[in-house]
């Protein structure tokens, strides 16, 4: 199927995302796109260019896979315009996510790779792993029946400074921390989706909860909800200046507010009910205000008592309310859970490419092709993405449908449409067989 053959009409988000490239390698991005979607197996790019009939061009869809990771940004907005938004149209606020994931990879001469803290061992996997780490910016969106879902936008590869002389000056990026890079990807989602004039929060792993991570974040506008460490230096809220005292007024207290002796006070805590991982949940928790230096004046921090112990939260905003922070906090978890599907059922960090523009771009396209997914799933009925569990009469277990029901839909539905578009009066038989060909291809 050469590139220049129009796209099936479910896939015309690829068409958007491409358009961001040249015109020369856009038609390939967008059908590489469709092959993500498509290829079963192991999800390397060379499954990619098959699934999507590309064999005959395969060494300028790699180039067109490299162009994707210079021009991403500018891609993932074209996505977010016309996929994403309209998803969370009307909604109260913005909320996005951000986390760091590695993706293991094998080879000495794969740019960019090293060892990093294995965040998910396993029971026989080590504590570290060797490969690339990526700072993902996802986009938390709540269905009615399926609850938060993370759509992930954009990404940046984490290099460590030691890494960077194994790579060719021509190539080598500039060094740049985690925080200094979910910075970047705040930018540009303000820069992007802020005209929608909702307020934009930013939900992070409690390692993002940092001067170097908050103070720019706040400066733009954002709200950061986050975990706050037991032994984090948090001051009282200053009082009305003395009359006739000239200056500023002061930002932080006098006072230091130690957070173990309030979390160790038996006074003072309240019982709610919060929805927190798609069910109605009851929480112990006390709330107060505080000033911190690392995120420049004044938070509200809620202390939640768990089977473990309590935990502490923040919110930059104090005037949020404590069911704010908490289901904020909890809906964070809907990253991980779609860094799971997209290691696992997308193939991300599979695609068996060195240079570090490929393995930019390669990662995005599964994050692209993760999100398009969702949105193609986003508003049809439950029955139509999980119709194959009738031939599996062992799961009779009712549960929402998974990525991996939704992908499997979404593929049945492109090669049903491919099939009736063969079904056509006056066919000819090696028209047929090439159609035959094509569909056991993707089906073996």
């Amino acid at each position: 199927m050469p590139s220049s053959h129009p796209l099936p009409p479910p896939c015309h988000w690829f068409s958007a995302l491409a358009a961001a490239l040249d015109r020369r390698s856009a038609p390939r991005l967008a059908w590489l796109l469709v092959g993500a979607v498509l290829a079963r197996g192991r999800r390397t790019v060379t499954s990619w260019i098959r699934a999507a009939g590309l064999s005959g061009e395969y060494r300028r869809c790699y180039t067109a896979v490299a162009a994707a990771g210079r021009k991403a940004d500018l891609a993932a907005a074209h996505l977010a315009r016309e996929a994403v938004k309209p998803l969370v149209a009307g909604g109260r606020r913005l909320t996005f996510a951000i986390d760091d994931t590695p993706t293991p990879r094998y080879g000495r001469k794969v740019q960019g790779a090293g060892v990093h803290h294995n965040p998910s061992p396993g029971p026989a996997g080590g504590p570290f792993v060797y490969g690339h780490v990526w700072v993902v910016l996802g986009l938390l969106a709540a269905h009615p029946a399926w609850g938060v879902v993370a759509l992930p936008l954009l990404a940046r590869l984490s290099v460590r400074r030691k890494d960077l002389p194994g790579i060719a000056a021509r190539y080598r990026p500039a060094f740049r921390t985690k925080l200094a890079m979910a910075v970047e990807l705040v930018q540009w989602a303000v820069r992007w989706l802020g005209h929608l004039g909702q307020p934009v929060w930013v939900v992070a792993d409690g390692a993002y909860a940092k001067a170097a991570f908050l103070k720019p974040v706040t400066r733009l506008g954002v709200t950061v909800v986050s975990r706050l460490r037991k032994d984090a230096a948090l001051w009282t809220v200053p009082g009305p200046p003395r009359p006739g005292r000239r200056g500023r007024r002061r930002i932080y207290g006098e006072r230091r507010v130690d957070l173990a002796k309030r979390g160790g006070q038996r006074r003072g805590w309240a019982t709610g009910t919060f929805d927190l991982y798609g069910e109605p949940t009851r929480k112990r928790y006390k709330t107060f205000v505080a000033t911190w230096r690392p995120a420049g004046g004044a938070i509200r921090v809620v202390l939640v008592d768990e089977p473990t112990g309590w935990v502490a939260f923040f919110c930059t905003d104090a005037a949020a309310t404590a069911a704010d922070v908490l289901e904020s906090a909890a809906n964070r978890f809907s990253l991980e859970t779609t860094f799971r599907d997209l290691k696992e059922v997308v193939g991300a960090g599979s695609q068996q490419v060195r240079r570090l523009r490929a393995s930019v771009g390669a990662f995005h396209v599964c994050l692209w092709a993760f999100t398009a997914t969702e949105a193609w799933a986003w508003g049809r009925a439950e029955a139509d993405l999980v119709g194959h569990r009738v031939s599996s009469p062992w799961d009779g277990e009712s549960r929402r449908p998974s990525h991996a029901d939704k992908r499997r839909a979404w593929r049945r539905y492109l090669l049903a449409r491919e099939i009736h578009a063969v079904l056509r009066a006056g066919l000819t038989e090696p028209e047929i067989q090439t159609a035959a060909e094509r569909l056991l291809d993707l089906a073996a």
